[in-house]
């Protein structure tokens, strides 16, 4: 018997098949195929980990530390958090039932996603946003709801846009300031007009603070500062940007204890722990790794001040990024589209950036660029974006 006829049912779920791929994969893609190309698109540190954070991870090793942790961290690593963000940023946290160790700050979203979300449920996105907050609300049955922040309004979110965006259906919002893709930072006293409108409508938020430290002309202010904010936040953050551990896959989470937990069942069964090594790399990071925190920060206020002002020098207007490490410059004035424009780029001046239109409304006429890499590589991104501006008489 032969079933050579039978046709096959469907093999992929509907919600994968409607998801886009990322649209900054390609370009990368693209680039990888191209010599002396210079990457604004990457958005990692270019810095190395620090040689203490490596080596507290490899002695750990040796010192045969390679079975699992506990499901939520190693309590000694929740315990430098806990420790952590009160001393940084002024919110506090238990290390039992309020923190949760996850593998990058991306398991941190889907998870916080995945415990509160029904079939149905609005979640408002912030946007331009890192890219997959509105797949990841998707995936758990959700329907994301973008907001576009506007080039005039610094990118802030405004408490007129929120108030327009919710409905009987909404449940939570996605925050993250400073921000991925326009460096946007939002202050306290914006963040509380924010705060008001969350607990009049009874909402919950998801505030990605991976980019906190990265914060330049003022302090960062922590969301579940704001009055009433605590018990309705789940802050996400992790070790990538600030301690450049991009690689070592390590996040964490900060929350109510019933949020926490139900993230922590998830958790328990899609991925046990987050790796041994890398959690004690983690635990001599917070413990002694802030003044190479403090270098890094430096090195990217540098960059920042030196490719903001050469963007409108060659006539791409850029808004002032207060935090994280891109500049969102304005293309606009090409007459071309961002994807058009940075495929051109690529291809003629082998510039690799990200068109700003894959990050969700009012990304359309922009490209986000890292200034996450050396002072010359910026100057001569700089000299190679002036010439393809010159020769299409743009500028």
């Amino acid at each position: 018997m032969t079933f050579s006829s039978v046709k096959n049912k469907q093999r992929l779920s509907d919600s994968v098949q409607r998801i886009k791929p990322s649209g900054i994969r390609r370009f990368f893609d693209l680039a990888s195929t191209m010599d002396n190309v210079i990457s604004l698109g990457v958005g990692e540190p270019d810095f190395v980990t620090p040689w203490n954070v490596r080596e507290a991870s490899i002695n750990s090793m040796e010192r045969g530390h390679t079975a699992y942790t506990a499901n939520a961290g190693l309590l000694e690593l929740r315990q430098e958090i806990s420790k952590y963000m009160k001393q940084r940023f002024q919110v506090s946290y238990q290390p039992e039932g309020e923190v949760l160790v996850t593998v990058g700050a991306s398991e941190g979203i889907d998870l916080a996603v995945r415990a509160i979300v029904n079939p149905g449920d609005e979640v408002i996105v912030v946007e331009p946003s890192f890219v997959s907050y509105a797949p990841i609300v998707s995936l758990a049955g959700g329907v994301p709801v973008p907001i576009g922040t506007k080039k005039e309004n610094d990118f802030k979110l405004t408490p007129s846009q929120l108030e327009e965006a919710i409905t009987a259906r909404t449940k939570a919002i996605i925050l993250c300031f400073p921000n991925n893709p326009t460096g946007a930072t939002m202050t306290e006293n914006e963040l509380k007009e924010i705060a008001y409108l969350v607990e009049k409508h009874d909402l919950l938020v998801l505030s990605d603070e991976i980019y906190a430290e990265l914060s330049y002309d003022e302090p960062h202010y922590s969301f579940p500062r704001c009055e009433g904010m605590w018990d309705r936040t789940i802050l996400i953050s992790g070790f990538s940007k600030a301690f450049a551990m991009t690689g070592w896959r390590l996040g964490f989470i900060c929350g109510p204890e019933d949020i926490v937990s139900a993230m922590l069942k998830i958790h328990q069964y899609t991925m046990m722990c987050a790796s041994t090594l890398a959690q004690h790399g983690a635990i001599e990071a917070l413990q002694n790794g802030q003044e190479d925190v403090s270098r890094m920060v430096t090195s990217y206020r540098q960059r920042r001040n030196y490719l903001v002002k050469a963007f409108d020098e060659i006539g791409l207007p850029c808004h002032f990024p207060g935090g994280a490490f891109y500049a969102f410059p304005d293309i606009s004035p090409t007459g071309m589209n961002a994807e058009e424009f940075a495929e051109q780029l690529l291809v003629e001046e082998q510039v690799a950036v990200v068109p700003g239109d894959v990050f969700g409304e009012g990304g359309e006429t922009h490209i986000r660029c890292s200034y996450a890499t050396s002072l010359d590589s910026l100057r001569t991104a700089i000299e190679r974006m002036g010439a393809f501006l010159e020769r299409h008489k743009i500028n």
